[in-house]
């Protein structure tokens, strides 16, 4: 999955750079509110990129990272069910 998600952010910040460059160094020529509204499509692009590189599948397993904290992960796996709360005796 995260291979995927890479591709895909570098596909669409490949895809921001080439209509940059294509805006100011081609289309300015013969069109400037062309040129204009292709900046503003690249402009918007690397925040959607982010997003989708980010961006967590079903089978991304993340919410049962241990945190680094013992005590709070035990308290965590005890009300997950993974550990048999200890009796005190």
């Amino acid at each position: 999955m995260f291979a995927r998600r890479r591709h895909a952010y570098f596909w669409m910040m490949g895809i921001c750079v080439v209509l940059f460059v294509l805006a100011w160094a081609v289309v300015r020529l013969f069109s400037m509110p062309v040129a204009i509204g292709m900046c503003v499509v690249a402009m918007v692009i690397p925040p959607v990129a982010a997003m989708v590189a980010n961006r967590r599948g079903p089978e991304d397993r993340w919410w049962d990272d241990p945190s680094g904290d013992p005590q709070s992960d035990e308290w965590w796996d005890e009300l997950d069910g993974k550990k048999r709360r200890r009796e005190d005796q």
